[in-house]
């Protein structure tokens, strides 16, 4: 599990994606949020640019990112 500590209101999915190093680039995060692999508070997130708040529970993978 990834604790990731916001600093700011939101953080866009795609950023919060390289940010935690489960995407290499940008574009690797946009394909993950494509393919359907991304689940957002156990739901499918499909948009790229989702604004992710504290509270919200990102799930890629095996991995579970927590934001605060």
């Amino acid at each position: 599990m990834i604790t990731f500590k916001l600093d700011t209101e939101y953080i866009e999915l795609i950023k919060l994606l390289k940010a935690t190093s489960l995407s290499e680039s940008g574009a690797q995060a946009k394909i993950f949020v494509e393919d359907g692999i991304v689940l957002r508070n156990g739901e499918v997130e499909t948009r790229k640019r989702a604004k992710i708040r504290p509270g919200d529970k990102i799930e890629i993978f095996d991995e579970v990112i927590i934001v605060e």
